[in-house]
C-alpha cells in the first residue's frame, strides 16, 4: 500500500474528533439510521474525512435500506483500497481511503447495476461538498 498522506497516530488523534479517530483510523462504525448522509439527497461529492481525496459522487448514492450512506462505485477505482477484513468471525472487504488509509467501511456484492456493489459507508468518515 502506497499511501500519500502518512500521519503519525498522535496527529491524526489531534486532527480528527474522538469519533472521527475510533471509525477512521481504528475501523469502527458508527450506529445504523444515524450518520449525517445517510439520508443526504443532495447533489455533490462526498470525500474522506481525515484528507479530503474526493472519493464517490452524489450520482452514485442509492437508498439501500441499511442505515449507512451506500454508493454502487468510487469515483474512480483509485480513490480506494480494498482489504480482506476476517473480524467479527466473518469475511468482508474493507474499504480504504487511498490517499491517508482511513477505514471508511465495506463494499459487498448485493448493490445495484451497473457495478452490483453496494459501497457501505460510515458518514462520518466523509465530508460532503454540495455542488452540480
Amino acid at each position: 500500500m502506497s499511501l500519500t498522506e502518512q500521519r503519525s497516530e498522535g496527529e491524526w488523534k489531534r486532527i480528527l474528533t474522538p469519533q472521527q479517530y475510533h471509525v477512521l483510523r481504528e475501523k469502527g462504525t458508527e450506529p445504523a439510521f444515524t450518520g449525517k448522509y445517510y439520508l443526504n439527497k443532495k447533489k455533490g461529492v462526498y470525500r474522506c474525512a481525515a484528507c479530503g481525496q474526493e472519493l464517490f459522487d452524489s450520482n452514485t448514492k442509492f437508498d439501500s435500506g441499511t442505515g449507512w450512506p451506500s454508493f454502487w462505485a468510487p469515483i474512480s477505482e483509485d480513490r480506494v483500497l480494498r482489504k480482506v477484513d476476517n473480524s467479527y468471525s466473518m469475511q468482508r472487504i474493507e474499504v480504504l481511503c487511498s490517499k491517508c488509509g482511513s477505514h471508511l467501511g465495506h463494499v459487498f456484492d448485493d448493490g445495484p447495476a451497473p457495478t452490483g456493489e453496494r459501497f457501505c459507508m460510515n458518514s462520518i468518515s466523509l465530508d460532503f461538498k454540495e455542488g452540480p
